[in-house]
């Protein structure tokens, strides 16, 4: 993928799977950069909950976002959520 600008608009609309793996890439930088300059984990977690919540209510409204949420336990529970990391 070439490099663009931040500042630089989008000339074509990028397919949303493309969307969200560049999102993620673009979040765990900032999360390793947070962690590096001395920010605790679990406050980034929080923070980041609180940022995705608020997006989300902003476009989809407090009630769809409420049935979203009733969905993640069995989500979390089942490991969708969990990363295996291999160490070499």
């Amino acid at each position: 993928m070439p490099y663009r600008s931040r500042l630089a608009p989008l000339r074509t609309q990028i397919p949303d799977q493309e969307q969200k793996q560049a999102a993620l890439t673009y979040l765990t930088e900032a999360w390793a950069e947070a962690l590096h300059d001395g920010i605790d984990g679990d406050c980034l977690a929080q923070a980041s909950l609180f940022a995705a919540f608020n997006e989300l209510v902003t476009t989809y409204g407090e009630d769809a976002v409420a049935n979203f949420v009733e969905g993640l336990p069995g989500r979390i529970r089942s490991g969708e959520f969990s990363v295996v990391q291999f160490k070499q």
